[in-house]
């Protein structure tokens, strides 16, 4: 059982309240014993362990920092952010480390802008190399292809315009897993729908589809 506050005070009936920072706060009214409570707790001790999973496993992320020893990814593999204090502002991945160069160290909103730059110019650079890989196959013009923050999808695609959006956090994933959802996209502009035809499609040029759609969603 989580550790619980338990608050007596002038109320009807014992309330028993989870929040989503997993504290747990019992209330009962001034008389109530404490086998009372212990009774009540152990009849809802089910259901309170499932509230306190649910809000663990949808914490929102740490806030990023920007400080040294803080954890990136890219292209599926992990790198610790080194700030160094420099004239020259850029970033660079040097000895397993994404060194962050910025003249001041306490500039947030500027190693954040560097960072989110750095990414962009290398989302480029590998999306683009997966298109160049893979519509040879598909054969189909692409008009436009935007990179942009995508909140529930790794990408998307409009057959009729011939338009593809894919997700820039997807330069954090493998390489593997960026070829998957480009082709995926590419695979959209001749069939439409997730039918039998596409999944048939994708399975005769890349065979290995669901490992690395599997890869993509675990890591």
């Amino acid at each position: 059982m989580n550790s619980i506050i338990i608050i007596k005070k002038d109320v009807k009936n014992i309330n028993i309240k989870i929040k989503p920072t997993c504290e747990v706060i019992l209330t009962a009214p001034l008389k109530t014993t404490d086998k009372h409570i212990e009774y009540v707790l152990k009849k809802r001790a089910d259901w309170i362990n499932r509230k306190v999973v649910f809000y663990k496993e949808n914490q929102p992320p740490p806030q990023t920092e920007y400080l040294s020893g803080e954890n990136f990814k890219y292209l599926g593999r992990n790198y610790r952010l080194k700030v160094i204090e420099s004239d020259e502002e850029m970033v660079k991945l040097q000895r397993g480390y994404l060194n962050l160069f910025v003249k001041d160290k306490k500039n947030f909103n500027r190693k954040n802008n560097l960072i989110k730059e750095w990414y962009k110019g290398k989302a480029k650079i590998h999306f683009q190399k997966a298109l160049d890989k893979y519509q040879p196959i598909v054969k189909k013009e692409i008009k436009s292809v935007k990179i942009r923050e995508m909140k529930t999808r790794w990408g998307s695609c409009n057959p009729i315009k011939s338009y593809i959006n894919l997700n820039s956090e997807l330069i954090k994933k493998s390489t593997q897993s960026i070829e998957y959802v480009v082709f995926h996209e590419l695979t959209h502009l001749i069939h439409a729908d997730h039918s039998k035809r596409f999944y048939n499609y994708m399975s005769v040029y890349m065979p290995d589809w669901k490992k690395r759609k599997e890869r993509l969603e675990r890591d």
